[in-house]
């Protein structure tokens, strides 16, 4: 699913642009679910930074709270609510 952004002005008349639309995920965790309202970015490359962002500012918090051997993962989701992207946090015991 695309949304359909119509540019208004004399420099904009009648010129579209349709972007994707992109939802973000945590699929498992006490804060488990997807987000309901989209997130348009105007392309892979967009959303991938995005996500690397929100992530990035996330980071410190999960880390502190992660269990020894656990995981914390989020995704980034297309229209048809399809993983596009995942980053993991993953913690481990190397006995």
């Amino acid at each position: 699913m695309t949304h359909l952004v119509v540019f208004h002005g004399p420099a904009f008349t009648h010129r579209f642009c349709v972007m994707p639309l992109y939802f973000f995920c945590i699929p498992k965790g006490r804060y488990a679910g997807s987000s309901d309202c989209g997130a348009e970015f105007a392309d892979r490359d967009a959303a991938w930074k995005e996500l690397t962002d929100v992530c990035g500012d996330m980071v410190g918090g999960i880390s502190r709270k992660l269990k020894e051997n656990g995981e914390w993962q989020m995704e980034l989701l297309d229209a048809s609510k399809k993983p596009v992207f995942r980053i993991r946090l993953v913690g481990e015991t190397l006995d």
